[in-house]
């Protein structure tokens, strides 16, 4: 189930991607009608309410087969389950669209304090760990150094992250699994086989408009959906770059604050290492303690100490470019690099593993955009972050011109005597500002991973009323102080803890221009230059840099690699026992056969109340019921199959959130109910509020099933056999857009003055006749029968709603590999018994709930 949230249901904004730039090459949909996906027989299957699993008369069905499918072109989207007849909503909107001018400003002021923090205090440690690889031996070994890092700012931060990455949001939402989802949509790549093609006519979903390079995107799309090979790749490489991200949480800390409180050795001379460890670690207990007073708070009350931190930045760099040597303008010249190389050689390739540090943060500006929008972290960047930062780099630069044996301490060196105090204290205070940015990013890529299927379930508060986004993790937050304590005091020298902090960046990048990459040619479709020039530059450059730090993993960075490769295997475990879990299941579920024979008291006494069956099963009744039936003296005289299921998109509007369809005929009164979520919606539903909205979903559902089968022409019996059902009805309403017969909404049409063409799209041509009314005894029979199910209802209500719980755990069958039995038996039965259970923030009292386990051999 989904996680805690501090957050009213009424209070959620819808969201759309972020308009403008890039942007628009993701995003473009036309007002006025739609592509949509259609049937080889004709048959229009582009709205919510399809027959996924269920046959023409809205009943479950055994056929798992999926037809071939084509573009075609229709009306505007009606989503199924708003309650105006026919009324096509408006695109959701991002939580950013709307604000007056004063809130952007305000909102990118925000942004120094979450997500610029770890690139604005690169400064501090940059030059040291370059020339600790690479000493100084003359004036021009500076300005080659001074040039690789200006280049390196505006290669990776501005014209990767800034003007191209960004744009690759989902819907706002920012970071690895947020590009992995972003592909998820487009093309059926993941593991777990619980896709619906009702999951496409979600308004959150965004098709392409075709173009000439469609055809080379479809082609994308077929050679990632039949090829397992490529699927588990794309994972791997997705769980090998989120393993980084979290690494990244640790190691940044570690850096900041070692590297901001080192500067006690050169304002007091008696201060060695071991006190400033000491004070590190002191700091970085009451940061991590701070954590949970959330991302707008501290955003507001720590944006003015960035805003002062780099304006340090900026008046030390022009104080000493003014008072030193301002010839390091010429490091703008690129040829520098290549004279940097050529009189340092292997030292300076070395030394790439430091110059990559002052594009650490850079990740950060993507992995934190669910907590802004692209032009408040655009517009900060480029008008206040770059320029401070290269003001700050050339007046270190312009220093050690003339002071070279100061480049182990280049920035607190180069800092004027009367200003050292005061900027010390507000370097500290950005180091822990800086500390926070990657652990609010390792926050947010946990939650997207976990809705995903790819990490345990952990519990997540979330701090903001106004932004669904900003979350707050607290056993995630004491296992990062931990483990960040762990390589201060173990590895104490900045220079090792620099290198394994480049390893973490460099990690995350790359994996995210791989992803990227992905999403250009299969979503935005731009000419395939462009594409592969994106990849060989920024790739290329990766890699080199890569090199460099790799180069250097014996000195004591491999512990970050050893932790990232845990936190990879638990994952990859978790979404392996998922799978496998998840198979079983669908293997085992019970025949619709079997059901027919048990009849409509299943088998067993029907006592009156609803049960609501907990499962993962989005088709089919599961096994798990099978043993309720055979465990409980009796069943409940109403049982709903509920199926909370998360799909790749960020938010699914509440008007969307419940699919319902019977199983079997009406006197078995059994339902499937898929409550889908986004990985950023949030829930705080007590159960009372969460059984409230399911009936009334519930009875709408009925009410409009009812109406629905009054329009049909043929007049459907409540029959389970497919042979009843001629194939799908679409209607052509006034204004010429086309609507499924499936979708609830029908019934809401009231405008009869006008003609109604109905057509059946499973023959090869098109009936055109008026509506015809049923007769008044069928109407009259039809409404007594809806008002008897409803009256039913009301009754089951009253006496009570039960929560049947079904506990399925895997075991490996005695005959399978040794690794196989350790992987299943062993750790992922330890992850899943420590995870948090689905049903925990419903509040659900004891005397409601009904538990049952059931073990799958696998």
């Amino acid at each position: 189930m989904a996680e805690e949230s501090s957050l009213e249901s009424s209070e959620k904004e819808e969201i759309d991607s972020s308009g403008g730039g890039l942007g628009d090459l993701a995003s473009m949909d036309s007002i006025e009608s739609r592509w949509v996906i259609q049937d080889d027989d004709d048959s229009e299957i582009g709205l919510e309410d399809d027959n996924d699993g269920f046959d023409g008369t809205g009943l479950e069905s055994d056929e798992d087969e999926i037809p071939e499918h084509r573009l075609i072109r229709t009306g505007p989207r009606v989503d199924s389950f708003d309650v105006e007849a026919l009324e096509v909503p408006g695109a959701p909107r991002n939580d950013y669209e709307d604000l007056t001018v004063g809130r952007r400003v305000l909102l990118a002021f925000q942004t120094l304090g979450v997500v610029f923090g770890d690139v604005g205090t690169s400064p501090l440690y940059t030059f040291s760990v370059m020339f600790s690889k690479s000493p100084v031996q003359e004036k021009e070994d500076v300005i080659g150094a001074l040039s690789l890092v200006l280049y390196t700012l505006l290669l990776v931060p501005l014209i990767k992250y800034v003007l191209v990455v960004l744009w690759a949001n989902d819907d706002g939402e920012g970071g690895t699994f947020a590009l992995y989802s972003l592909i998820s949509r487009h093309a059926k790549i993941s593991l777990i086989p619980n896709q619906l093609r009702s999951d496409a006519r979600i308004s959150s979903f965004r098709l392409k408009v075709p173009c000439p390079e469609l055809e080379r995107s479809l082609k994308l799309k077929e050679k990632l959906e039949n090829s397992l090979i490529l699927k588990k790749l794309l994972l791997v490489l997705v769980l090998a770059g989120t393993s980084m991200v979290i690494a990244d949480g640790v190691v940044t800390p570690a850096m900041s604050v070692m590297s901001a409180v080192g500067g006690l050795k050169v304002g007091v001379d008696v201060v060695e290492q071991d006190q400033v460890v000491m004070i590190s670690v002191a700091f970085l207990v009451i940061l991590f303690s701070l954590q949970k007073y959330g991302t707008s708070k501290m955003g507001l009350v720590v944006g003015p100490a960035l805003l002062i931190w780099f304006c340090c930045l900026a008046g030390i760099g022009i104080y000493n470019l003014i008072k030193y040597d301002s010839s390091v303008f010429r490091a703008f010249n690129p040829v520098h690099i290549y004279y940097f190389f050529k009189r340092n050689s292997i030292n300076a390739w070395y030394a790439l593993g430091g110059c990559i540090l002052c594009a650490t943060g850079s990740e950060a500006l993507f992995a934190d955009l669910c907590y802004f929008s692209v032009r408040s972290v655009q517009l900060t960047f480029v008008c206040l972050v770059l320029p401070c930062l290269m003001l700050g780099y050339m007046g270190q630069a312009a220093y050690l011109m003339e002071n070279h044996a100061d480049a182990s301490q280049a920035f607190y060196s180069s800092v004027p005597g009367a200003a050292f105090w005061p900027v010390l204290f507000i370097a500290n205070v950005a180091a822990l500002i800086a500390s926070r940015t990657m652990t609010t990013a390792t926050f947010s890529c946990i939650k997207q991973s976990t809705a995903l299927g790819c990490f345990p379930r952990l519990k997540i508060i979330h701090t903001s009323r106004k932004f669904m986004g900003q979350i707050y993790i607290p056993v995630l937050n004491w296992f990062l102080l931990a483990v960040c304590l762990v390589v201060v005091c173990s590895i104490s020298s900045i220079d090792e803890i620099g290198n394994a902090y480049g390893m973490a960046e460099l990690g995350v990048m790359m994996t995210t221009t791989i992803l990227v990459t992905l999403i250009m040619l299969l979503i935005w479709q731009i000419n395939i230059v462009i594409v592969i020039a994106f990849l060989v530059v920024f790739l290329g450059v990766e890699l080199i840099f890569f090199s460099s730090v790799i180069a250097s993993v014996g000195d004591g960075s491999w512990i970050i690699l050893v932790f990232a490769v845990i936190m990879f295997g638990i994952m990859y475990i978790w979404n392996y026992g998922s799978k496998l879990r998840y198979e079983t299941e669908v293997e085992q579920k019970l025949s619709m056969d079997l059901m027919r024979e048990l009849g409509c008291n299943l088998g067993t006494i029907r006592a009156p109340g609803i049960g609501l069956l907990y499962n993962e099963l989005v088709k089919g009744v599961p096994a798990i019921f099978g043993h309720f039936l055979t465990t409980l003296p009796a069943i409940h005289s109403m049982v709903i199959f509920v199926c909370i299921k998360y799909v790749p998109v960020p938010v699914v509007p509440q008007n969307e959130r419940f699919l319902f369809r019977r199983v079997c005929t009406k006197s078995y009164h059994l339902f499937r109910c898929i409550a889908r979520y986004g990985y950023k919606d949030a829930r705080k539903e007590n159960h009372q509020a969460f059984e409230q909205l399911l009936i009334e979903s519930l009875e709408k559902f009925i009410r409009r099933e009812a109406q629905e089968r009054s329009l049909e022409s043929d007049g459907n019996d409540d029959s389970d056999s497919e042979d009843d059902f001629a194939g799908s009805r679409v209607v052509i309403g006034p204004n010429g857009s086309m609507y499924s017969m499936g979708v609830p909404l029908l019934s809401e049409y009231r405008d009869l003055n006008k003609p109604i063409m109905e057509m059946n799209t499973s023959s090869d041509h098109t009936n055109h006749h008026p509506f015809d009314a049923s007769s008044d005894s069928s109407v009259s029979e039809a409404e007594q029968s809806l008002e008897r199910e409803l009256s039913f209802i009301h009754k089951a209500k009253e006496s009570g709603v039960v929560y049947l719980l079904g506990h399925g755990d895997i075991r490996a069958r005695k005959d399978s590999w040794f690794i196989k039995k350790l992987v299943i038996n062993y750790f992922y039965a330890f992850l899943r018994k420590n995870c948090r259970r689905g049903i925990a923030n419903l509040s659900v009292p004891q005397s409601h709930l009904m538990q049952v386990g059931m073990t799958y051999m696998v």
